[in-house]
Parts: C-alpha cells; sequence; structure tokens
C-alpha cells in the first residue's frame, strides 16, 4: 500500500475523531514512514529537519498575533464592531430580520477577500474581527458554519485568481516550480486559468449562503475569552491614535510586499505603535504573550505539517503514486485528468498549504502533462487547482484554523466538524469538478 496514501487517511481519521491535529499529523508521519520503509532513526530525522523549515512560518504567525492584539489596543477594532453591530442594528430590535445578517455575512466577506491582495494580512484580521462579533452572531442566530464557509473562501479565492498580495506569492511559486520542471509560462496566463475552478469556489459559496447554511442555528451567550481586558474594549479611539494605526498597517503591508517576510513587517507595525506611544511599552509584555497564545496552535500545526510532508517526501511515495495512476490511465486524457486532481487532493490533504505543495506536485505533474499532451493552461489548471485543495478543505490548512481560531473564542465550533467539513465538501469538490474541466476544455 501506498505510505503517502496511508499516512494522509490515517491523519485524516483521527482528526475526524477530534484527536487533536498535531498529534495526527506526527501519527500519520510515524506510520507512513514505516510503511515507506523508513527505519525509525531516518523517520526522526527526516521528521526534525522538516519542522525546521516551518520555524519562520510559526515565528511569522507569533509575531502577527502580537501586531493584531496591538492594534486591539488602539480600540481601532471596538470602532469598527461598533460600525458593523449598529450597521446591521439599523432596524431596531429586529435582530431576526434577514438584512442584518446579509450585511454581516457581506462585510466578513468582504472584509477576508482584502485580507489576501488589497491588504495583505491573511489570517491576522480573524482574531480582531470575529470574537467581538460573536455575541451579535449569537443573537442573529447565524450559523457559524457559514460564516468559516464565508472565511475559508475570502483566505483561498483571492490569492488563487488575483496577482497582487499573497496571490503574486502564489502565482510567482507556479511559474517558477513549472519552469524548473521543464514547462516555462507567463505569469499573465495563471489567472485565466485559474478562473474556471475560481468559479467553482464561488458556486460553492452560493450553496452554502442560500441552501446549506441558511437555517438559525442556535448558540449560548458566552464570555469571549480572547482580547478581554476591559482596556481595550473601553477605549475610545483618537484621531491620533487611528492615524498611527492606519500608518502602522500600510507601513507593515509595504514590507511584506517589498521584503516578502511577516516577520519584518508585524516588527515594523509594532515598533510604530510603540514609538509613537500609540501603544504603551508596559504593554508590550502582555500584548505579545496573548497574541502568541492566540496563534500558538496555528504555528505548532504549520510545524508538525512540515515534518509530516518531509517524511511523505522521502518515502518516494508520491512518485510511486503518480506512476500508479498513469499505469492505469493510457491515453484517456479525462481520466488521467481527475486522477491527478485527485492525487494532488491526497497529497495536499495532508499537508495542508498550497504554497508548500506546488513544488511538490510540479516535479511529477508537468513530465506527466507533457506526456500525455495536456497544454500549458491545463497543466496550470492541474497545478494550481491541486495546490488550492490544500488550503481550502485540510485540517492542518491556516486557512480553516483561522476561521476556527476566531469562531470558537467561546468554546462553541469545533474545528473539523464545523470548519474543515463543511469547508471539503463546498470547496475542494467544486474545485475538484471545475478544474477538471477547465483541463479538459483550455
Amino acid at each position: 500500500m501506498n505510505a503517502v496514501i496511508i499516512a494522509v487517511l490515517l491523519m485524516l481519521i483521527l482528526s475526524l475523531f477530534r484527536i487533536n491535529v498535531v498529534i495526527a499529523l506526527i501519527a500519520g508521519g510515524i506510520v507512513g514512514g514505516f510503511v515507506g520503509g523508513l527505519s525509525a532513526d531516518e523517520i526522526v530525522n527526516v521528521f526534525s529537519e522538516g519542522v525546521g523549515g516551518g520555524a519562520n512560518i510559526a515565528l511569522s504567525y507569533a509575531l502577527l498575533g502580537g501586531f493584531a492584539v496591538a492594534i486591539s489596543y488602539t480600540g481601532l477594532p471596538k470602532l469598527l464592531v461598533d460600525r458593523i453591530v449598529k450597521m446591521v442594528s439599523r432596524r431596531g430590535e429586529a435582530r431576526q430580520q434577514a438584512l442584518p445578517k446579509v450585511l454581516i455575512v457581506l462585510a466578513i466577506l468582504f472584509i477576508s477577500c482584502l485580507s489576501q491582495n488589497v491588504v495583505p494580512v491573511h489570517i491576522a484580521f480573524i482574531p480582531l474581527l470575529i470574537p467581538p462579533l460573536l455575541l451579535v452572531m449569537n443573537e442573529l442566530q447565524i450559523d457559524r458554519r457559514l460564516i468559516a464557509t464565508v472565511l475559508t473562501f475570502g483566505l483561498t479565492a483571492p490569492y488563487i485568481l488575483l496577482p497582487y498580495g499573497f496571490g503574486q506569492i502564489f502565482h510567482e511559486t507556479i511559474a517558477t516550480n513549472m519552469e524548473l520542471s521543464g514547462l516555462a509560462i507567463n505569469l499573465s496566463d495563471i489567472p485565466i486559468a485559474m478562473l474556471i475552478p475560481t468559479a467553482g469556489m464561488v458556486v460553492g459559496l452560493a450553496i452554502a449562503i442560500f441552501f446549506s447554511y441558511r437555517k438559525p442555528r442556535k448558540y449560548i451567550q458566552k464570555p469571549v475569552t480572547t482580547i478581554s481586558k476591559d482596556v481595550r474594549n473601553e477605549k475610545m479611539v483618537s484621531k491620533k491614535d487611528f492615524t498611527v494605526t492606519i500608518i502602522a498597517i500600510i507601513a507593515a503591508l509595504v514590507v511584506q510586499t517589498v521584503i516578502g517576510s511577516m516577520v519584518f513587517s508585524a516588527v515594523v507595525g509594532l515598533g510604530i505603535l510603540f514609538i509613537t506611544g500609540t501603544v504603551k511599552l508596559r504593554d508590550q509584555d502582555d500584548l505579545m504573550t496573548d497574541g502568541m497564545k492566540m496563534m500558538a496552535f496555528i504555528g505548532f500545526v504549520m510545524i508538525a505539517a512540515n515534518g509530516f510532508a518531509a517524511i511523505l517526501i522521502a518515502t518516494g511515495d508520491i512518485e510511486n503514486l503518480v506512476s500508479g495512476a498513469t499505469s492505469v490511465i493510457g491515453d484517456n486524457k479525462a481520466l488521467a485528468a481527475l486522477l491527478m486532481l485527485l492525487v494532488g487532493l491526497v497529497v495536499t490533504m495532508g499537508i495542508g498549504s498550497s504554497f508548500a505543495t506546488i513544488p511538490i506536485i510540479a516535479v511529477i505533474f508537468v513530465p506527466l502533462a507533457l506526456q500525455l499532451g495536456f497544454s500549458p493552461m491545463a497543466t496550470i489548471v492541474l497545478i494550481g487547482t491541486a495546490g488550492a485543495l490544500g488550503d481550502a478543505g485540510s485540517p492542518a490548512s491556516d486557512s480553516t484554523l483561522g476561521p476556527t481560531a476566531g469562531l470558537n473564542a467561546d468554546g462553541q465550533h469545533n474545528h473539523i466538524w464545523d470548519t474543515v467539513v463543511p469547508t471539503f465538501v463546498h470547496y475542494n469538490i467544486p474545485l475538484v469538478l471545475f478544474g477538471w474541466i477547465a483541463s479538459l476544455i483550455l
């Protein structure tokens, strides 16, 4: 049996039985390593080297968490939440009316889409925006599974399609690795190729909004455990603090765009807030501790996922998985495209990161696609869609972990059943279907 399939299936099964995702990743990696013929020493060494690659990601998330909590000290999130609450409450006390629900869903969708391209802060906005809105969402009886699908759409679809912010990094990753694998393409071709798969995600979002989660769902009003200090919630935003906070956010974005480092962008943003006195130096220990707590789980999952991916690569069974599929394909391009996407689904569900997945599958998919006669555009679709599958519905993806971190601030939102399963059903299935269609017509 293929080690990759065994490892990923074990990780997913353990996760579905509510075993911690970090433990599930480690257990899956160990079993996959033994099935792939690695010794115990080799598994330990490969995993240790792999987790080292995730250290920068973990540090990035920790500092982004600190920056996010620092922004919360300024009172800006409270101002934003107050505006949204005022917007959805314009019809008096009739909280059950459809309009307030629509407005809050659209507001979250708009902000989450901006977080990838226009204001590339990725998941850092979620702990600021979502926890304070939970009480309002409870009154509106909004199903949090709907909000999870809305957030994951905004965290995934924009960068898949648009070559700005994180989208530029994603597109350059595809182009670079395809060229290294023997097929040079133009960056301008990627948005065109990814238009149809992205349309599949739009269809999935529409199904979630208008059919799957349109009915009210009751939650208990519980206190939110994140960003709960009174000084943060009660502070009024002065013009000076508002201006400095906006400057800090813009500066962080500029540094991230130019240098490509979330670590240094967060440090720059924090430095501006501290130097100007918008956030007091005496609060730095508290905010960094709170920020790291807020993002620590995501960081540890990403570290474990890097070690898991390293073991899968070391077994050599990723190539065997593809070669085994080609032995039954023959000249059937339709079957070939479907099997390639399913192989990509298995790999990316385990790794949980589209950016980390592209280099692995490009090495395999490019020669295979050329051999089977797929066009460069179709090859882009196969690689880009396979990568997107890892973000849209994997337990180890930050695009599912981020929504859970915000929606579970009062302990009423399960990561697997309330985020992963809904996003997998509404996005991964359409992505496979629409990606398959696009690979055959382009």
